[in-house]
């Protein structure tokens, strides 16, 4: 039994020792014949390789089709004063949120922090929310002056009674006879922080104007009325210098047809309702043009609307109530020269009974004209809706 159990293989006693060399090189065919080892080692190359591709690349998506919209690209932002992005919001916040060819009607501002926001000087306590002055104004859209338009969305209508939104959605305001003075700030919807501060902050005779393209437009619309605030929509007009300085898909293009300037129109008519006119974001070529105004002209007359300029539309006049601004506010960024623009409207008013400022939402801007309004009256002065300045 003992040599049963001790016995081996007759090729092991016959046959020489294998060499270490050929040992290894058989091992090595073993392993690669093996599917199972074959799968494995392929994926670990795989995966190696991709690791390789991070590190080098360092973006594992670097090598998918990426549309970004940078900011310096929507709006005038050549040659513009130092601190101008503190007005927007984060870039990667605003890549998220522009889908120019998929918005909808929205309904609610996109905040942050739902508590009130306020913007303050530094070393002066927060100022408290102003409250309007005899309560918010109705909450849009006002039975009558909203219809379907093209695509099912709603857009402005003059109402059977031939009220207009010019007329409706406008502060309501009692002259005193003093010189009235209007200031309209622009730009609002970009930045949830700086437009809740003007919305809380500024007087309600402070007329403010929201970009087109902001989220949640309904929902600030609904806000600023709720505060007292009229309100303006912005339209995009076509620059001096564009398509080098482009503010956006539906900018007014002076050369384009009457009916893609009525398109365009309506879409950004359609974004929100509870506005009493039309702003302009520049648009220094398309208000040279005589066609392109009286085009939009015409559309705004159709929808009861008015339309307030920055100045640049001044010698423009027109059929529907018009307003332009004397000067704009904070050309230069700097609490000291708003101050001083404050200062020139003032007298503006005092010599011709009237006198309006544009200024963009800026931090430093909301602040100086926070401060300068509330000693307005002691000055002889009437704050003033913008609506109330308009005319025919």
């Amino acid at each position: 039994m003992a040599a049963i159990f001790s016995r081996k293989p007759a090729y092991a006693a016959s046959s020489p020792a294998p060499q270490a060399g050929g040992d290894l090189r058989a091992r090595l065919l073993a392993a690669v014949s093996n599917p199972y080892i074959a799968a494995s080692g392929a994926a670990c190359l795989f995966l190696a390789t991709l690791a390789g591709l991070v590190l080098v690349t360092g973006d594992p998506k670097a090598g998918a089709p990426v549309i970004r919209v940078e900011l310096t690209k929507i709006g005038a932002t050549r040659n513009a004063p130092d601190g101008w992005k503190e007005a927007l919001a984060d870039e990667s916040e605003q890549e998220a949120a522009f889908k120019p060819d998929t918005f909808d009607l929205s309904a609610k501002p996109i905040v942050d922090n739902p508590v009130e926001a306020s913007i303050s000087f530094p070393g002066e306590d927060s100022p408290a929310p102003i409250q309007a002055a005899g309560g918010a104004l109705p909450q849009a859209p006002i039975a009558g002056l909203s219809g379907p338009g093209p695509g099912g969305a709603q857009l402005p209508i003059i109402a059977a009674n031939g009220r207009t939104a010019a007329e409706a959605y406008a502060r309501p305001f009692t002259a005193s006879g003093r010189p009235k003075v209007s200031v309209v700030i622009g730009g609002l919807g970009l930045n949830p922080q700086v437009t809740r501060a003007a919305i809380e902050t500024l007087p309600p005779e402070i007329t403010l104007s929201f970009a087109p393209y902001a989220e949640g437009l309904q929902g600030w619309i609904d806000l600023a009325r709720a505060n007292g605030h009229e309100v303006l929509l912005e339209t995009p007009m076509e620059p001096a210098d564009y398509p080098a300085n482009d503010p956006g898909p539906y900018t007014l293009i002076a050369a384009n047809r009457p009916e893609d300037t009525v398109r365009k129109l309506e879409w950004l008519m359609s974004r929100a309702t509870g506005y009493f006119g039309l702003s302009n974001y520049l648009g220094a070529r398309f208000v040279e043009s005589d066609a392109a105004m009286n085009t939009f002209n015409a559309a705004l007359k159709a929808r009861g609307l008015a339309f307030v300029d920055d100045g640049l539309a001044a010698r423009r006049g027109g059929s529907i109530p018009r307003a332009s601004a004397d000067r704009v506010i904070d050309d230069e960024l700097s609490a000291a020269a708003i101050d001083a623009q404050l200062r020139a409207l003032e007298t503006g008013a005092s010599a011709r009974g009237q006198s309006m400022g544009s200024g963009f939402a800026y931090p430093v801007t909301i602040n100086q004209v926070r401060v300068w309004a509330n000693g307005l009256s002691a000055r002889g002065l009437q704050l003033a809706p913008a609506s109330a300045l308009a005319r025919r």
